[in-house]
C-alpha cells in the first residue's frame, strides 16, 4: 500500500506539502478506507469518520476491483474542531486504488475502471456546486 498525500493549507499560503506513506493495509485504515480481499476481488469501503459535513454514515461501499483494475474515489468534507475551538477546515479527496500491479502512469493516463464520486455542496445544499472556479473553467 502506497499513499501519496498532498496538503495545501491556507494557514501557510497554500504551500504544497507532499508525503509518501508506505506499508500494509493499516495505511488504508489510517486514511479511512477498508480493503477486503477474497479469491478474485478487492473490496474498497469508506469507513465512518469525524467529519462535520456531510454527516458520517456507517461504512460505504466504494467499489470492487478485479486484478489489474483501478478505482477512483472523490469526496469533499468539512471538519470542525472541538467545542472549545469553533474553527473549521475543508478537505478534498482524490484517491486511486489498484488491485495488483499497474503501469506507473496508469492513474493519470487512463480512465479508472470504477468511479465513486461523493463530492457534495459543503453548505448543506442538495448537490455540489457546478459553477466554474474563476479563471480555471473547472467546477
Amino acid at each position: 500500500m502506497v499513499i501519496h498525500e498532498v496538503l495545501a493549507d491556507e494557514a501557510v499560503n497554500y504551500e504544497r506539502h507532499d508525503e509518501v506513506l508506505a506499508g500494509g493495509v493499516e495505511q488504508a485504515r489510517a486514511i479511512g478506507l477498508w480493503l477486503g480481499r477474497d479469491e478474485a476481488t478487492v473490496t474498497v469501503d469508506r469507513l465512518p469518520g469525524s467529519v462535520a459535513y456531510p454527516r458520517p454514515y456507517a461504512s460505504t461501499r466504494l467499489f470492487v476491483l478485479a486484478p489489474g483494475q483501478v478505482g477512483r474515489y472523490r469526496a469533499n468534507f468539512r471538519f470542525t474542531g472541538c467545542a472549545c475551538n469553533p474553527s473549521w477546515y475543508y478537505e478534498d479527496w482524490l484517491v486511486h486504488v489498484s488491485y495488483g500491479q499497474v503501469a506507473d502512469d496508469r492513474f493519470v493516463r487512463d480512465q479508472p475502471d470504477r468511479i465513486a464520486d461523493h463530492r457534495v455542496h459543503l453548505y448543506g445544499g442538495t448537490g455540489r456546486c457546478s459553477r466554474p472556479h474563476p479563471g480555471t473553467g473547472q467546477p
